[in-house]
């Protein structure tokens, strides 16, 4: 049983914080510097370590109540039972007591709010002391609408993954292989800070320095997150709101907002707005001046945050075409460019871009089965006319329309016949 104080903390805790957090900063060093006269001592286990356990630590510190508290890493039971508060090991979830493991028969625990993964031991520290923690960054009182706000959003894009991977539970329902390996999200390096086998020197003491750079690298990235939500995404989420409502003056079918004012995280606060609003129709395209071409935007909103399809992308003909060439195609002045993948384009004017994206409701009626088809259509139709000359591939392109074929497919069709 090793406290992790003395030397070996001091050496590899040089974490400093931004000026503007002092009261934080302070905070953290009479934290992170215990001596052997801290009036707390908080346990975890000894051995490996996962990241749920070094940011549960690491947040536990951060309360008033545990603020000088000293790490004590061992799986003596003794040891722990006299301990004021044990995270991670103990086979014990009980709040009154501060006891706060995960791997006990029958442990079910959620964070609740609509959430339904089971908690980590450093999701059990969020859920009771995330809140005062939160409170003390804004540095306001707990019950401020915005604690709750950043408690939620926190969880949802930060802590919840740390608590999935560690009770093991995929992100997707699927049998499926994964499509690239990922292992640079925080649980899978802070798991790399462990010694590594081959390394001489298996100490305790090497251990819990490990352990301590653990503690830095995951509480940094939780601090990271709640300065992030309380700096970017709760103003982004006030100005989405506003132009949520106003998305009606914008054009009458209700799904093209204009963002007043560009916001880089703008598609998660405007998901999570759209349902808390109960937003109907869902909105299709977001209009948002370039603060540096001063050009506009048109953007296809995602299917999700963490989804590369769009809920409707830009028109398949359009993609890949720059200024005048994607002009003439569109029938639309202005036009400056459309991704490939028709995510997003942009014109010159708003007008332009907010008659993009009007341009692509004519096609509302379109199944998205028939868009994905559309070239096999148009090579079927176009062996009907293989034996017309070259001049009348124009005028039969024209009629293709009443069968909603895209004219660059189609001709591109007949065109092969004929070579």
């Amino acid at each position: 049983m090793l406290p992790l104080v003395g030397r070996g903390f001091k050496h590899t805790l040089p974490f400093v914080f931004p000026s503007h957090h002092h009261h934080l900063r302070l905070h953290l060093s009479r934290s992170l510097m215990a001596t052997a006269t801290s009036a707390k001592r908080v346990g975890t286990h000894n051995g490996s370590f996962h990241c749920d356990e070094a940011l549960g630590c690491f947040m536990i510190r951060l309360t008033d109540k545990f603020s000088n508290a000293e790490i004590v890493r061992t799986r003596d039971p003794q040891v722990l039972e006299g301990l004021d508060a044990v995270l991670d090991v103990g086979g014990v979830y009980e709040p009154s007591r501060d006891r706060y493991d995960h791997h006990q028969k029958g442990f079910e625990e959620v964070f609740g709010h609509g959430f339904k993964t089971k908690l980590s031991s450093a999701g059990l520290v969020y859920k009771h002391f995330g809140k005062e923690i939160i409170a003390k960054e804004l540095q306001v009182d707990e019950g401020h609408l915005d604690v709750h706000r950043l408690f939620l959003a926190v969880y949802k894009s930060f802590m919840e993954a740390i608590d999935a991977v560690d009770n093991g539970i995929n992100q997707y329902d699927t049998e499926q292989p994964p499509r690239y390996v990922n292992n640079t999200y925080l649980s899978s390096r802070v798991g790399k800070l462990n010694l590594d086998w081959i390394d001489p020197d298996q100490s305790p003491e090497k251990e819990n320095e490990a352990f301590c750079r653990a503690m830095e690298l995951a509480g940094s990235e939780f601090l990271s997150s709640v300065r992030f939500h309380a700096k970017s995404w709760l103003p982004a989420r006030s100005i989405v709101m506003e132009c949520l409502l106003a998305r009606w003056s914008v054009d009458p079918s209700g799904e093209i907002m204009v963002l007043t004012r560009f916001c880089p995280v703008m598609e998660t606060s405007f998901i999570e707005l759209e349902e808390e609003m109960k937003i109907d129709p869902p909105i299709k395209y977001v209009l948002y001046q370039d603060d540096r071409s001063k050009h506009w935007r048109v953007q296809a909103v995602a299917v999700a945050p963490d989804r590369f399809e769009s809920r409707k992308p830009l028109a398949s003909q359009w993609r890949g075409l720059r200024d005048e060439e994607l002009s003439k195609e569109a029938a639309i002045p202005g036009c400056v460019f459309v991704h490939m993948s028709g995510f997003i384009g942009g014109n010159q004017t708003y007008e332009g871009a907010l008659a993009m994206a009007k341009a692509m409701q004519n096609l509302d009626h379109q199944p998205s089965w028939f868009l994905q088809l559309e070239p096999f259509f148009c090579k079927f139709w176009a062996l009907f006319v293989f034996h017309l000359p070259r001049d009348a591939i124009e005028v039969v392109a024209q009629y293709s329309t009443t069968y909603k074929l895209h004219r660059p497919h189609f001709q591109d069709s007949i065109m092969q016949l004929h070579t």
